[in-house]
């Protein structure tokens, strides 16, 4: 283990060199890109920006997605919202960006010679996948990252949010079912886990299961949330979001529901392009206004 965390240290300085000049925002506050490799219990890289000073800062977690195929997770990028963290880092938030375990050079799935990479987030079969204890994967992984940052005291352990796009944004609503009490609000582009099963869209892997899954999670969720979809996304369409959200309020959760035009060929990747900032920051700034 010690020898695997001097090599992931190693790739982190050589990296560093390409993110450490600090950058001015359009409104003076000037922020710093880092790359970290985070000692948690399953070692990974994470994006980090943040204001350039001491802090402490107030936290926002983001959680990419998943592709089920190891050669697509083998060629995941290391920063995916980059332009989303930055404008999170330009309002005063440390931002920290984790990359899943069994992505990039990590994706290493061979199973005829018994080589497994470390992805953990596998829902199953469809024929009975388990979408809830997959969220509840990747959620712990929050949960690290929070107690890991504040020991560092590089963090208000008090006020930290959430964000999570596709299956990131899936675990961020699993996240919400525990309700730690670090986390003051949660939000979530295009949420959801089987989307676009063969590769075709608007086809998701039992439909039902997912709603059935979504409102297991609302019965204790209480933590303020934000939900955000587009009409064209092929991977969780409009219909099947509003049951995922029906069922999450009438179970008991707290979650404002938007739907959002046609953004480009492909609604489900929003939050990636820096096109779309105008278009949900103003809802990102109310609702977070709002749990001030």
């Amino acid at each position: 283990m010690r020898r695997i965390l001097a090599m992931i240290l190693a790739t982190v300085l050589l990296l560093l060199a390409a993110f450490e000049a600090p950058a001015r925002a359009e409104d003076d506050v000037r922020i710093q890109e880092e790359i970290w490799a985070l000692p948690l219990p399953l070692p990974m890289f994470a994006y980090l920006v943040r204001p350039v000073g001491d802090g402490p800062f107030p936290l926002v977690i983001m959680n990419h997605g998943v592709s089920l195929n190891p050669t697509d997770r083998s060629f995941f990028p290391l920063v995916e919202f980059r332009d989303a963290a930055k404008w999170f880092a330009r309002r005063g938030y440390l931002v920290v960006a984790p990359v899943g375990s069994g992505y990039g050079a990590a994706a290493i799935d061979i199973p005829e010679r018994g080589i497994y990479g470390p992805f953990f987030s596998k829902v199953g079969k469809c024929a009975n996948p388990n979408f809830h204890d997959a969220g509840l994967a990747v959620a712990q992984v929050d949960l690290w990252i929070i107690d890991y940052m504040a020991a560092e005291r590089r963090i208000i352990p008090k006020d930290v949010i959430v964000v999570g796009q596709s299956a990131g944004g899936w675990a961020s609503i699993a996240l919400s079912s525990v309700n730690p009490p670090q986390v003051k609000a949660i939000i979530t582009f295009a949420a959801g886990r089987g989307g676009r099963v063969g590769g075709k869209p608007n086809n998701n892997c039992a439909p039902d299961k997912l709603v059935e899954a979504t409102a297991d999670f609302g019965r204790t969720a209480r933590v303020p949330m934000l939900w955000i979809y587009i009409e064209n996304d092929t991977f969780f369409g409009p219909e099947l979001s509003k049951r995922m959200h029906a069922a999450f309020t009438a179970a008991g959760g707290r979650a404002e529901y938007h739907l959002m035009p046609p953004f480009g060929n492909e609604g489900h990747f929003f939050i990636g392009s820096p096109d779309a900032i105008p278009l949900w920051s103003p809802l990102v700034t109310k609702f977070l206004d709002a749990q001030r």
